[in-house]
């Protein structure tokens, strides 16, 4: 009996402390982003996995890279739509084993995504700049213990995360995930501090040297040839896509949050700022999901073979709209 009413106690603090701000359902329209964002992403990823495991029947290193990349993408798109009705009522109606996947899901895609995205920046690095030159990089059994030892990484994380959040009854509402779980404000603001935050700052300022190398490296190719242009005007190209993704899709959601935890912990009486602070976090969130459908872009510059197919499958697909419009008429 004692031995329980101390996280009792303090439990009820907590949803005390979180009362000092009310909770507000957001605006339909996040929602309905949200869930339009997943899935284009979802059907661009499976197509993609499609044209991995059915259309290529020999991989590389950078196949095996881009394969798991479309992997996280496709693991995170069906929550899309619980997502969608979560941050439009604020109220978890799904259960508490549904809320702890949803956590270990998005620990999983958000920090899958962005070590691959790595890995595919050090690759392409390698392959274009150290050309000449033995890599592991370019072993595509290496390449596979690399993507083993990120998927074990994230399990660990996304597991232990999931073991340890909950869901918390607050004002009526079933939350789970939430900045407004005032049990869970010490320890959000512990992991997003000490792990996350500087894990993106590590993979970008990564990536962004590889990128920079790789952009001096492509000044001194030849062009006069049309192999060399190519790979110049593909190596350009990807390295813009990437960019977006870390600075667009990953950046904000990490700032919001980052800047929420700061106000949650520091100025809980602020409710204004808390308030626009989570909508920003919602909103970044469409922006976040975005990111599944960037990927498929990296791909189309790094594999002739996936941009053949995606050719003949939109021919196809518009043949038949045409054979359709035809009959109709």
């Amino acid at each position: 009996m004692n031995s329980t009413e101390p996280y009792s106690n303090s439990n009820a603090i907590s949803n005390d402390s979180s009362r000092f701000c009310p909770i507000n359902p957001q605006h339909i329209s996040i929602s309905v982003l949200i869930c339009l964002t997943f899935l284009v992403g979802f059907l661009l990823n499976v197509f993609s996995l499609w044209v991995f495991t059915c259309r290529t029947p020999e991989w590389t290193s950078n196949t095996v890279l881009q394969f798991h990349l479309a992997v996280s993408d496709v693991l995170l798109c069906p929550m899309g739509p619980f997502m969608a009705v979560y941050y439009h009522t604020v109220n978890w109606s799904f259960g508490k084993a549904f809320c702890r996947l949803k956590i270990a899901l998005i620990s999983f895609h958000i920090y899958t995504s962005i070590l691959f995205l790595t890995l595919i920046s050090i690759h392409r690095y390698v392959v274009v700049v150290r050309y000449n030159q033995v890599s592991h990089m370019n072993r595509k059994d290496f390449v596979q213990k690399l993507c083993a030892g990120v998927w074990l990484f994230v399990l660990i994380k996304g597991t232990v995360l999931a073991a340890v959040l909950d869901t918390s009854n607050v004002d009526n509402r079933t939350l789970c995930l939430s900045i407004h779980q005032g049990q869970y404000t010490d320890f959000y603001f512990i992991v997003n501090f000490t792990i996350l935050i500087p894990g993106l700052l590590l993979s970008f300022l990564v990536s962004a040297i590889c990128y920079t190398l790789l952009v001096r490296s492509m000044s001194h190719l030849d062009t006069s040839h049309d192999s060399g242009q190519a790979i110049k005007s593909k190596s350009c190209k990807m390295v813009a896509v990437c960019l977006v993704i870390f600075v667009v899709c990953f950046t904000p959601m990490n700032v919001a949050r980052s800047v929420g935890l700061v106000v949650k912990k520091f100025l809980p009486n602020e409710c204004s700022l808390l308030l626009k602070v989570e909508t920003a976090y919602y909103v970044s969130w469409i922006l976040a999901g975005a990111n599944c459908c960037l990927d498929p872009i990296i791909y189309c510059f790094s594999c002739q073979k996936f941009t053949k197919t995606l050719r003949i499958s939109l021919r196809k697909i518009g043949l038949r709209l045409e054979m359709s419009h035809g009959e109709s008429s």
